[in-house]
Order: structure tokens, then sequence, then C-alpha cells
């Protein structure tokens, strides 16, 4: 017997907005612009979006700041450097000013923790051959390490244009 998902029954009422919002955050942090724009393409109206997000955020259920401080240890620990994360936390609505504040709050070594990947992909035997240092670079560039800390940690001639902000 074949079992239909009780989201295809149409006798079933929509959830509001409000439901619908908070389902999604019982199953992990959004941030307010994820939490509106998923709101939006299931077709909730505007005003019952953003008093439902109004709402939750009074609630302390919804929290930018939280969300930011759990991405940033997340994606630290996932091995991802401080311009990844400065890119992903612009892309969910921070501004520069609280990112730049909240990864300076972070308790991370980006020197270590650039190592660490480095490690972790290459092994612990160095190399002294500088196309093999520029692959190590670019990789270390990928996941999101100033210049100067790829530097440090291959020895790698690396231009700090890579550095500037999108």
């Amino acid at each position: 017997m074949v079992m239909k998902k009780r989201t295809d029954d149409p006798n079933r009422p929509k959830p509001s907005a409000y439901n619908k919002a908070l389902g999604l955050l019982a199953r992990r942090d959004h941030s307010r612009k994820e939490l509106r724009q998923k709101l939006d393409r299931s077709g909730y109206a505007r005003d019952e979006a953003s008093e439902a997000l109004e709402r939750l955020g009074e609630q302390h259920y919804q929290d930018d700041e939280r969300f930011a401080e759990t991405l940033i240890r997340n994606r630290s620990a996932q091995g991802y450097g401080p311009m990844r994360l400065r890119v992903e936390l612009k892309s969910h609505g921070l501004s520069d000013a609280r990112i730049r504040s909240l990864l300076d709050a972070a308790d991370v070594d980006w020197t270590e923790s650039a190592a660490v990947q480095l490690r972790r992909r290459y092994g612990v035997v160095g190399t002294t051959d500088p196309a093999e240092r520029a692959r190590r670079a670019q990789f270390l560039l990928r996941r999101g390490f100033p210049a100067a800390t790829v530097r440090d940690v291959t020895r790698a001639d690396v231009d700090d244009a890579a550095d500037e902000d999108p």
C-alpha cells in the first residue's frame, strides 16, 4: 500500500506563516532573510510573513546574532576560513560591521585552522616544489583563508588581491 505524504492532501489546511517558520526553525537556525525567502516561496502574503518573523524575533525563536555565531562555529570547525564566512554571512543579510565584530569575537586560530586543513588534505610532508606549493595555496584560498595566512602556512608566493572583499 502506497501512502501519500501529508503535504499532498489538498484538504489539509495550509499552516500559518508563523507555524511554517517555527517548523523550519525547529530543524535548524535560520537567518531572518532566509526565513523570509522560504515563506515568500511558499506563497505567504508579505504582511503575514512579516508579522510571523516579528513575533518569532520577539519570542527569541529567531535571532540573527545566534544564527551567525552558530554558522561561524560550524563552518570554522569544518575548516573554512574567515573570507568565506564573511561572504556567507553577507548573503544572509548581516551588515559588514556586525560580521567583522562576530569574526573578531570568534575563538578561532585561523593560521592553525589553515595548517590543519593542509595536513588533512596533503599529509604532514612539506614540499619545496613551487608548483605544489602554489596548488596547496590555491586550496586554502578557495576555502576562504586570507593570503597572509596562506603564505604563512604554505610559504608560497600568494597575491594579496585575493583578500579583497567581493
